[in-house]
Parts: C-alpha cells; structure tokens; sequence
C-alpha cells in the first residue's frame, strides 16, 4: 500500500498515467486522467466494468468545467457548478470534449464539481478533471476505508490518497443537466 498525502506527488502519477484511490465525498474513489486512454481502460479491467456504461468525471473548481460551460446556456451552466447538500453529478450533453473511452455509448458525461476538500486539493494539483468512479470491484460495496481500498486493489493501483472521506451518506446522485431526470438516487 503506497500511502501518499501530497496532491503534487498525486497529480505528478496522474500525469504519468497511474491510477490512483482517493476519497470523495461518501466512499472511495478510483481515478486517472480521463484523457489518457491506458489508465482509464485500466481502471475498467481493474473493476470488471463495461467500458459501454461510461465513466463519472469529477473537478474540484469551477475552472476545470471551462469546456463544458461552453457549451450550455447560463441557467443550465449554474446548474453544473452548483453545490448542492447532496452531492450530484449532471450528465451533461457532450460530442467533442470527453473521450469516447470515458463516455461509453453515451454522447453525455456525467460531471461533478466537487466541495470535498481533498478532491479540490487534488483537482487543482491536477489541474482538471480527474475519473471519479468507486473503489470497488462490479458486483461489490465501494470502499470505505483505506484497508478496504487495499483489499480491494493492492499493489494493482500507484497510490491511494491519505486523506478523510467526506460526511456524505451515500454516492453522487447523477442527473440529467437538462431534464433534471434523476438517473441514480
């Protein structure tokens, strides 16, 4: 288990391709740059996850979401840099920005901008948008505990991210940016 408590030295893996835990808001996190195609079909082998499904991407700033807000009108945009209490992610129409590795067979990605602090840290250390998907094998509870983590994954991820889970009960709500159809509660 590769503890590792400087963003930094976090964003510096993340540049390299690595993989890496980190907590969220609620549970565990696995993450890489989405746009690097190895470590985001890594992180698909290392859940058993169909690449099909689509990948939650998440920022820690309003700045990291510059291309998405591009394409919304005002009122949509406000809605994908709000903070809700209960932390939400918005699929958000996208044709050219996300990669199609990340989007699955969708022409949307679900986004987050994040207040947990640790991911802000991080997302900013990174700056940008990093892969936000659960620590945990398909068919399996999300991690929520470092031990979990490395139960989990092992010497199969470059680092896991020392610092505290978020207060929140349960995952990202995901919702359509447009609709407001609640897709996962």
């Amino acid at each position: 288990m590769h503890l590792v408590s400087s963003e930094l030295e976090l964003a510096t893996i993340l540049r390299q391709g690595g993989v890496i835990a980190y907590p969220t808001e609620a549970v565990w996190g696995l993450g890489c740059d989405p746009f690097n195609e190895t470590a985001v079909r890594r992180i698909l082998r290392l859940k058993s996850r169909p690449e099909h499904k689509g990948l939650i991407l998440i920022a820690g700033h309003q700045e990291h979401l510059t291309s998405w807000l591009a394409t919304l009108d005002e009122e949509t945009g406000k809605r994908l840099i709000s903070q809700p209490d209960t932390p939400t992610s918005w699929v958000v129409p996208d044709s050219q920005i996300s990669p199609s590795w990340v989007k699955g067979e969708h022409h949307s990605v679900a986004i987050r901008l994040s207040n947990h602090k640790p991911v802000q840290r991080l997302c900013k250390a990174f700056q940008g948008v990093i892969v936000s998907t659960s620590a945990n094998p398909s068919g399996l509870e999300p991690a929520n505990s470092i031990e979990e983590v490395n139960t989990y994954f092992g010497e199969n991820i470059d680092a896991i991210y020392n610092a505290p889970l978020g207060e929140a009960s349960q995952p990202s709500q995901v919702r359509d940016i447009l609709t407001n159809k609640l897709f996962r509660s």
